[in-house]
């Protein structure tokens, strides 16, 4: 059987930033009683889930740097709450500042205190509203009129000249809008997934019957379900991916007797090691993951295809097995403790990947696709040096995930002199007390840096076979190839 052809990769993508929206006029709100229901209002307006929020500089100091944490905490970063917390220099935290907004869809800034920003301040504040399109609004305490014609010296020095001036406390409440609705405090409640019991080392042929036979009803209907979850979206898969093979479209046997299964080329076997990655990076138990890839067997079956995973399935890594679910809570936690862009998509990547850091620390700038959604590590170009290059390492993006890896990649990106072929987490796993206070910092447990890793993750030892039968073989009648867990 010809091997169907899959669509080239596509071509490499330049380390330029993308263009900025066109940045809004800036608005300057003239407090000049210096009311506290004006800042009582621009406080209750912030909302930073719907892409606004209220910067408060920190009082005492005109270090552009400060102005930049103080834009992370507004953001919901919390950060430097440990002693021992790594530092950003003037330029790194203008840079997250940046990557955040475009990853998180900030859209407006509302900054207090704009009277007592310094130039620099302002020119930083300028570069971040031209790089990221946001509408900037300054609240000004000048009572006298000097005060206003210093300010508005400061604007012009900063490249700030498009101002709109707002005055009159009335107007000033005005201009701001109304209160936020719908908040809440502290992080998102946990998850919670029905635990299912130990589940048989049985292969797909017997599977789902010795659950059947072991388990309650009630056990029994939740593996079920997550069996027929693996079952239908290994179906639908195939029938997008792969077309039916000649002789099941015409319905007769070639001359001669079947021919001998085809193993899958190398573009297939990576979008095969994808689909498994889709289909188990959520799942909240290796239990879970175990009874999706036998349903998934299963439905490869049905459409003559063979898929062969490792026989101990739970004693290996990988999507799954040991990974922990990107849950809201998870990303709080990531978001809150780690402001810095690579520090939080490290983090994120060892959870959803479960794998050793030794190959997530291969992960270039260009192993992100454009959309954030696939990683793909191409270990054995960086190994076997010359040789024909192999299938890649490939692992889903989750969605609550996809932000913080392309802030990561937009930083990077940004940084001065970075191609896409640099790493994605340099420096983030190579010496022991960075990775070790990189841990500390985020504060999760990580379980596949307790796993010992002996062989690559299950999902890449995956194999696949087309079976070249008229019709779907039964479970009871499978071909026996060598290695093959039945």
């Amino acid at each position: 059987m010809t091997a169907p052809t899959l669509p080239p990769a596509p071509a490499p993508r330049a380390a330029t930033p993308p263009a900025a929206p066109a940045a809004r006029p800036v608005r300057l709100l003239l407090d000049g009683d210096d009311d506290h229901a004006v800042h009582r209002a621009a406080y209750q307006w912030a909302d930073p889930a719907r892409g606004r929020i209220t910067v408060d500089p920190t009082p005492h100091t005109t270090s552009p740097a400060y102005l930049a944490l103080d834009v992370l905490r507004a953001m919901g970063r919390e950060t430097f709450s440990r002693p021992e917390t790594e530092r950003m220099s003037t330029d790194p935290a203008w840079r997250a500042v940046t990557c955040w907004t475009l990853a998180c869809g900030l859209d407006e800034v509302i900054v207090l205190r704009a009277h007592r920003l310094t130039t620099e301040r302002l020119r930083r504040l300028a570069a971040w509203r031209a790089d990221t399109g946001i509408r900037l609004t300054l609240l000004a305490h000048t009572p006298e009129q000097t005060d206003f014609q210093r300010l508005l010296e400061h604007l012009t020095a900063a490249g700030l000249v498009d101002v709109a001036t707002v005055r009159g406390t009335a107007a000033v409440l005005e201009a701001i809008g109304p209160a936020a609705t719908g908040r809440r405090s502290g992080p998102p409640p946990h998850d919670h997934a029905y635990p299912l019991p130990t589940l048989p080392r049985s292969s797909v042929a017997s599977f789902r019957a010795d659950c059947w036979r072991r388990q309650n009803a009630t056990d029994f209907a939740h593996t079920d379900g997550q069996y027929r979850a693996g079952y239908a979206a290994a179906r639908t898969w195939l029938a997008r991916t792969l077309p039916p093979p000649p002789a099941l479209a015409c319905g007769t046997e070639p001359a001669g007797g079947p021919a001998d299964p085809t193993p899958f080329t190398l573009q297939e076997t990576e979008a095969l090691r994808l689909f498994l990655a889709r289909l188990t990076v959520s799942s909240p138990s290796v239990q879970h993951t175990v009874a999706r890839v036998r349903g998934a067997q299963a439905g490869f079956l049905s459409h003559s295809v063979l898929l062969n995973v490792p026989d101990d399935l739970i004693s290996c890594a990988g999507p799954g097995l040991t990974t922990v679910p990107i849950t809201p809570r998870v990303v709080h936690t990531i978001t809150v403790r780690l402001p810095n862009p690579l520090r939080a998509a490290a983090m994120t990547a060892l959870l959803f990947t479960g794998t050793a850091k030794s190959l997530l620390s291969m992960t270039q700038i260009a192993s992100v696709d454009e959309d954030g959604t696939t990683m793909a590590i191409d270990r054995d170009s960086r190994i076997n040096i010359g040789e024909p290059p192999g299938p890649r390492h490939m692992y889903a993006v989750p969605s609550r995930a996809r932000p913080l890896l392309r802030a990561a990649v937009e930083f990077r990106r940004r940084t001065p002199r970075t191609a896409d072929a640099h790493g994605l987490f340099a420096n983030c796993f190579g010496t022991t007390p960075r990775f070790e206070a990189l841990i500390a910092d985020a504060g999760l447990p990580v379980p596949g840096l307790d796993h010992p890793h002996p062989e690559d993750d299950w999902h890449k030892a995956a194999r696949c076979w087309h079976l070249h039968t008229p019709q779907p073989p039964t479970l009871d009648a499978l071909p026996r190839l060598p290695g093959v867990h039945r």
